[in-house]
Formats: C-alpha cells, sequence, structure tokens
C-alpha cells in the first residue's frame, strides 16, 4: 500500500475493529460449542444436578464421553457460560444462565438458536460455489434445517399463538371455537397446526408444505396426540395462484414461510384465491425494512441476512425463483400482499418479540 494510502487509516478505529474482530471470532466458536450442549443434553444435565460437578459426574449423569466433555467445559468456562472452582475440577451452571439455556426454564431458551450456526456451515462450499456461478442451493441439501426451525417457531410463535399472536384480530378466535376451515401454508413440522388442531376442536386444519420429511414427521405426531381435525400434505406452491381451490378456507395462516417461497407472488394470489370472500389471512414474517440502510442497528440483522443468503434466499433461487430472501423486509412484503389482491393489510409487532412482525390481510 502507497504511504499517502497508509496516511488515511484511522488507526484507532482500525485497533478498535481487530479487538471486535478477536471477540467475533471467540463468540463464534462459543456458539457453535452451546450447539453442541444444547443438543447433547448438557444444559439440562448441568441444571438438574444439585451442585458444583466434577467432569466425571457430569460425563456419567449426561450418558456422555468424559473426555469430550471435558474439552466442552473448557469452552463453557472460557466463554462465562459456566463457573468453575479455583483448582479448576468442579463445574456448576449459574441458574441465570440455565434458565436460557434449557427448555423448562424459568426465561425463553435460546440455546437451539446456536445450531444456525453448524446447519448453514455445512453449505458453505456450494453457497461459495454460487457466488462464483449463481444458482442456489436446494432444500434437500439442509436434512437438519427444519428441525431447527420448529424449535426455533415454538419459541418465537407457537408458544405465544393463542395468548398474543390470534388476539391481533378480534374475529379469528371466535371464529375457530365456532368452527372454521384452516390453511397453514409451508407449515413445516406442524408444530402450529396442533396446537390449533388441540384448541380449536370445531375447526378443522390442513397443513401444505414441499418437505416429504417434514409432512411425514408432523402426521406422526397428530396421530400420536389422537388429532382427527388436521392433515397435511406434500405440496409445491409455486403455481399456488392457479390450482388453488376458490373460497375454500376461512383462515390461512403462514408463520416464517412466505418469503422461502420460489415465488411468493403466486403463493400470496393462491392464497387469495382460496380465502372466501369475509377470510381472513395471517401471516408472520421477519421484522425488518427492505431499505438495508434502515436495518442498521437492528438487534438480529447480521443473523437474519445471514440465515437469508444461506438458506432462504438460496433455496428460492434453486427453484428459479425470485430469491426475496427473509430479509425481504416490510415495504416488499406489504407490496406483495397488496399485489396479489387484498385490500386491507395491517402490520403487528408484539412486545417481547424482536424477530417478527405480523400481518393481517382480508
Amino acid at each position: 500500500m502507497c504511504l499517502a494510502c497508509q496516511t488515511k487509516i484511522d488507526l484507532d478505529k482500525m485497533d478498535a475493529f481487530g479487538e471486535r474482530f478477536v471477540g467475533l471470532m471467540n463468540e463464534s466458536a462459543l456458539g457453535l460449542m452451546i450447539s453442541v450442549g444444547y443438543r447433547v443434553g448438557l444444559f439440562e444435565t448441568m441444571k438438574r444436578l444439585p451442585d458444583a460437578s466434577s467432569s466425571v459426574a457430569i460425563a456419567e449423569a449426561a450418558g456422555l464421553s468424559e473426555r469430550y466433555v471435558r474439552e466442552w467445559l473448557g469452552c463453557m468456562v472460557a466463554g462465562d457460560i459456566v463457573d468453575v472452582d479455583e483448582d479448576g475440577q468442579l463445574f456448576h451452571l449459574p441458574a441465570s444462565h440455565a434458565a436460557m439455556l434449557t427448555e423448562d426454564g424459568e426465561g425463553e431458551c435460546l440455546a437451539h438458536l446456536a445450531q444456525y450456526f453448524a446447519v448453514l456451515g455445512g453449505v458453505e462450499d456450494r453457497i461459495v460455489d454460487c457466488f462464483r456461478r449463481g444458482g442456489g442451493v436446494p432444500y434437500s441439501a439442509y436434512p437438519r434445517f427444519q428441525e431447527v426451525m420448529a424449535q426455533d417457531s415454538r419459541q418465537s410463535v407457537v408458544n405465544a399463538l393463542e395468548e398474543h399472536i390470534l388476539p391481533l384480530d378480534p374475529s379469528i378466535v371466535p371464529s375457530l371455537e365456532r368452527g372454521i376451515e384452516v390453511l397453514d401454508v409451508g407449515c413445516g413440522q406442524g408444530y402450529a397446526l396442533r396446537v390449533l388442531a388441540e384448541a380449536f376442536p370445531k375447526s378443522s386444519f390442513v397443513g401444505y408444505d414441499l418437505s416429504e420429511e417434514a409432512i411425514g414427521f408432523a402426521r406422526s405426531e397428530a396421530e400420536a396426540h389422537g388429532l382427527r381435525n388436521v392433515r397435511f400434505e406434500s405440496r409445491d406452491l409455486t403455481g399456488f395462484d392457479e390450482d388453488a381451490e376458490e373460497d375454500r378456507f376461512d383462515l390461512v395462516t403462514a408463520f416464517d414461510a412466505i418469503h422461502d417461497q420460489a415465488r411468493p407472488d403466486r403463493v400470496l394470489a393462491g392464497i387469495r384465491r382460496t380465502l372466501r370472500p369475509d377470510g381472513a389471512f395471517l401471516m408472520q414474517d421477519i421484522a425488518g425494512s427492505s431499505n438495508v440502510f434502515k436495518n442498521k442497528g437492528h438487534p438480529l440483522g447480521p443473523l437474519i441476512y445471514a440465515i437469508s443468503c444461506m438458506h432462504c434466499m438460496t433455496v428460492s433461487l434453486a427453484q428459479g425463483g425470485l430469491g426475496v430472501g427473509a430479509a425481504w423486509g416490510e415495504e416488499m412484503t406489504m407490496e406483495f400482499v397488496r399485489k396479489a389482491g387484498f385490500a386491507e393489510v395491517t402490520r403487528h409487532a408484539l412486545e417481547h418479540d424482536i424477530q417478527n412482525y405480523y400481518y393481517i390481510a382480508r
């Protein structure tokens, strides 16, 4: 670099960025190991143990290899997730951390989110190739994404359905109680529909999803729960604007699903077509703006764009789709919904949910 160019560098900013980058590397490594700990049940195990315990005791309680548990504990201590005594022998998971790292904690469990890094890292080589050649990575390349997405959806959407989300439109709950026909577009493993089917036995529910694996799981779970008012169908919705049954459903829902579609415009037009004249469309999608500048400072901005690039956008492009991505934003979402033929569209935000917006269209 020439001397003139060197003098333009703000050395204080460069040093600050260097410190930030070191922190980023450490936090990224910690995230990956949190994912491992969550998957093998170490946080749940440590929460159950009454006192500070050795790596041997923790491994035995979890049914795991002690050597791997010991190394994992080292990462958790270095990352200030787990406490250890001065001899480095007895480990303890603070209750304040356990509350947000275990499913039955007092706070909202966050540990499952760390799984995204490993799942998306598994397709990095294919994404790099897409940067050079274009195209996309097919849905089939993500064997665990449905599972992780279902865990995320349970925390952010499913658990809030009855108390927070359905009441956004005062007419929805009374209609469900009386008995209506409901379609969930992009139902995944079917958690939302199972909650609704149990809560509203007089209504009937149908779920569509492209993934045959997810649909198979949803069917088996519904059968295990003895639900007779819900069914699931593996279906490609690319041509839904033409093959949707007219005036079929009273309520259509879509939870974190529309932006993944190859042609969200056609899917939305199909939803409009299949709704009865007085029906409602309830859609949850990622909170944010279509203007990148307005997303500066978004509490989940980097994560949203990363997941979009590594999954949502690319699976759409793999089908020859529009590739709008998870970060398509409120402005574009509203434009698509209105162009699909909805006269009334309102956007809602929930105080506890920094990740999502909720749209109701009629």
